[in-house]
């Protein structure tokens, strides 16, 4: 594509040509907006008027993307499944749309060197538009003393029902300086509702209440719950039981590093109080 028709507009119709069929949304924002919010230290290096992207999965994306995905047996080695699929429907999308560009593409599982996530996906959600990012901060009258109690996004079609996947930043387009940020819906404006979020979200995690707090749209299929419902080092055996896997006549073909590996990652996942990946 010729750089010079590249725009907010051309970017976005051309993104959701390709994504949306596969189960994403396609947010925009300005890097400014990002990075007005938060300290210095976890700005995006880019000027404020320079275009970004966020991309969700909605559930749809499940059956339509991923589920075909491993039928092809394009999954490779003991790294997160989601993960490839998503990084194959993002970088597809953009060799076909977008062959010569500068595009900063930063996936939700990625870290820093100093191990903080490459973006905050939460705070992109809410400057985008996509998703209100209801936080400790946004209750009245607090009820839990010092208790730390961490937010989470709540969209207002899926509710919790979603999951933030990649920012895209690209480097030589502008948005129009005129463009108004889009507020998020306020889809849980009472302050017992957002407790009960909060409370659902820190405590309860594991039963997914929280993604119910609205009534959404859609939810996940049985098939995607089973699968989100496995920890990622128990995923592949759940997959080859599908018939997605080859079955393997030596587990020796995993090293036992490996095998380490994905146990050291599930369990710093699921203490990590900003894990939503799912």
């Amino acid at each position: 594509m010729a750089a010079s028709i590249v725009n907010m507009e051309t970017v976005k119709k051309l993104l959701e040509e390709s994504l949306v069929k596969l189960g994403f949304e396609v947010h925009t924002l300005k890097v400014g907006w990002y990075n007005s919010v938060l300290p210095d230290k976890l700005h995006l290096p880019y000027p404020d008027d320079i275009l970004a992207v966020l991309l969700l999965s909605t559930p749809a994306m499940f059956e339509q993307a991923f589920l075909p995905f491993m039928e092809e047996r394009s999954c490779q080695g003991i790294s997160d499944p989601i993960d490839q699929c998503v990084k194959h429907c993002v970088t597809s999308a953009l060799s076909q749309n977008f062959p010569g560009q500068k595009v900063d593409v930063r996936y939700d599982y990625e870290l820093l060197p100093s191990r903080k996530p490459k973006f905050l996906a939460q705070t992109a959600a809410h400057v985008s538009g996509a998703a209100f990012y209801y936080q400790q901060s946004d209750v009245s009258d607090q009820p839990w003393a010092n208790k730390k109690m961490f937010g989470v996004c709540v969209h207002p079609k899926l509710g919790g029902w979603f999951a933030i996947r990649a920012l895209l930043v690209f480097q030589d387009v502008k948005m129009d300086p005129e463009q108004i940020q889009p507020d998020p819906l306020d889809c849980v404006p009472s302050r017992e509702a957002r407790i009960q979020l909060l409370e659902d979200f820190n405590l309860r995690w594991q039963d997914w209440s929280y993604r119910n707090i609205i009534t959404p749209s859609q939810t996940y299929s049985q098939k995607q719950c089973d699968y989100f419902s496995t920890p990622p080092a128990q995923r592949h055996a759940l997959l080859r039981s599908w018939g997605f896997l080859p079955e393997l006549d030596d587990v020796s073909s995993y090293s036992a590093g490996e095998h380490a590996q994905v146990i050291l990652d599930w369990i710093q996942l699921t203490h990590d109080p900003n894990y939503d990946k799912h």
